[in-house]
């Protein structure tokens, strides 16, 4: 008796694993499920009855296909180890992996891979992952003559029709009707989603052909025409992971500005991001699409708006202390800042913002008297490490939460944690208008803030970013937008600033306005330059 229940059948193989991913990778589908009925509450408890099995009848006829001997162990030892990660993502974090989400985790690197790891994570993996993955090493599967064997798996996977056949005849009308008013849950079904999104990933980026390369604005000119000789400085500051619901700018009651408070700059109201992770916002702001059309596979392939600034005779350098730029400053100077560089602010693993400072400092020490954009991608608000994204004499908001597994900590400190990332963002950004001050005898510098997307912080059950935007809170597609100009910055490039403070308290601005700006700002004339889009452009005489 034994020894025949250690022995199993593919067939038996098949359904007992399509049971265990039911059972245990799809909670959080079922979690989205209980939120759907609880929007409905007149649907039918029988229908809602047959979830669970229509899904373990299409589970066992998808992994059917993948049984062959051979092929079976390693396939689905590989199968539950990843979707083990991301049932954790999902069920922790309320995180989805579409197809965004695999480009950023197919982007991050070692060491913000390694800000994800910790006790919850292990335990999920030695559990969920690795236990199981054992356990269908182990499994005694016994295969039949091929021919036998063959008609075994058809009779199985008839039978599996039968099942979804049965509760399709009775409940199709309301899957179907549950399923419009409740479209987020296919986003959930492990591992079918997640595969789907990771082959299309790589359909895109390893199997297609290369699009041709588009170069953009050779026509770029330089038009600017100072009268005190000066050469226009402007620095821009690339946030990460920056809500503006966080800041005190846009009404939250929390100090989180204090540093710039009285540095007079200008806040751009309801302004919202290209996506929800670094791998999409970053590359899509510094596109020329706009949200609505944009496409990662098109915008690799052609110029950003840096690189239109560099054919416009402004020199262009980017220095990053995040996960790189994603493409967008290729082909202009560019360093990423090494994780060993400072011993006061680097640890191997990290380092704090303030090495971008120390950056900025040899840049204008050395810097050419020529109309120049310095970009300082900033680690910002990177979670769920948010406690080591500031020093401890930056440490204001108490108690806060010292630790990775965000979601056991208690809201206030996690929200304490985090507000204390604004407020060393809010005084890098304060650092870096001050070093500008100081080189007004040499340039007309001006400085613009803007993160790349948002951060969920519990709100709705959600964590991090990565949402999908069609369903993403506002939480991740808020963002702050700030400018400091100075007063000759002002002057000889004849904006308004009284104007400027008046627009940019009307809001509506997004990340399609960033390719333009630039632009408008530098005074760069090329034809993909569009007015409209240029938040400077209605108040600029």
């Amino acid at each position: 008796m034994l020894a025949r229940f250690k022995t199993l059948s593919v067939n038996r193989f098949t359904f007992i694993t399509a049971l265990f991913y039911v059972c245990i990778f799809n909670i959080p589908l079922f979690g989205i499920i209980r939120k759907g009925i609880e929007k409905q509450p007149d649907v039918d408890p029988i229908f809602i009855a047959t979830m669970p099995l229509f899904l373990a009848f299409a589970l066992s006829f998808v992994f059917s296909l993948f049984t062959v001997k051979y092929l079976v162990k390693p396939f689905f030892i590989i199968l539950t180890l990843l979707s083990s990660s991301v049932f954790f993502a999902a069920y922790q974090y309320n995180v989805v992996f579409d197809y965004g989400m695999i480009e950023n985790t197919f982007q991050t690197n070692h060491a913000e891979a390694l800000m994800y790891v910790n006790y919850a994570s292990i335990m999920n993996m030695l559990l969920t992952g690795i236990l199981p993955a054992y356990l269908i090493y182990k499994a005694d599967i016994q295969y039949q003559p091929f021919f036998k064997e063959l008609l075994h798996k058809v009779l199985f996977m008839l039978a599996m029709l039968a099942g979804l056949g049965i509760i399709a005849f009775f409940y199709f009308q309301d899957y179907a009707a549950f399923g419009r008013n409740n479209d987020e849950l296919k986003r959930y079904i492990v591992p079918t989603y997640f595969i789907g999104a990771a082959s299309k990933y790589i359909n895109v980026h390893y199997l297609q052909t290369p699009i041709e390369y588009q170069p953009l604005g050779l026509d770029a000119k330089n038009v600017s025409a100072n009268p005190n000789g000066k050469p226009n400085l402007l620095v821009l500051v690339v946030g990460e992971t920056a809500r503006s619901m966080s800041y005190q700018y846009y009404g939250y009651d929390k100090p989180t500005n204090a540093h710039t408070q009285d540095q007079g700059l200008i806040v751009f109201k309801d302004t919202s991001s290209c996506g929800t992770a670094t791998a999409v916002s970053l590359p899509c702001m510094f596109s020329r699409m706009g949200r609505e059309d944009y496409d990662s596979r098109r915008a690799y392939a052609q110029d950003t708006a840096v690189d239109v600034l560099n054919h416009g005779g402004i020199k262009v350098q980017w220095f990053d202390n995040d996960s790189g730029c994603k493409g967008v400053c290729d082909q202009v100077e560019n360093i990423s800042i090494d994780l060993n560089s400072d011993p006061e602010l680097c640890t191997g693993q990290y380092c704090f913002d303030q090495v971008l400072l120390n950056k900025l400092d040899e840049t204008l020490a050395t810097a050419e008297r020529k109309d120049t954009v310095i970009v300082l991608h900033v680690i910002g608000s990177h979670g769920p490490t948010y406690f080591l994204r500031y020093p401890p004499e930056h440490r204001k908001f108490t108690p806060d939460c010292q630790r990775s597994d965000i979601q056991n900590c208690s809201p206030d400190e996690l929200m304490n944690t985090y507000d204390n990332t604004i407020l060393y963002t809010d005084y890098i950004i304060s650092e870096v208008v001050k070093k500008l001050q100081n080189q007004q005898d040499k340039f007309d510098p001006a400085m613009l803030y803007l993160s790349d997307h948002g951060e969920s912080l519990g709100e709705k059950g959600m964590y991090l970013h990565g949402a999908p935007y069609s369903i993403a809170p506002i939480e991740q597609t808020s963002i702050p937008m700030l400018a400091w100009v100075s007063e000759d910055f002002s002057k000889d490039n004849h904006l308004d600033m009284a104007c400027l403070a008046e627009h940019a308290a009307k809001g509506g601005f997004s990340h399609d306005n960033l390719f333009d700006s630039l632009l408008g700002l530098m005074n760069v004339k090329t034809e993909v330059y569009q007015p409209k889009l240029d938040i400077f452009a209605s108040c600029r005489g």
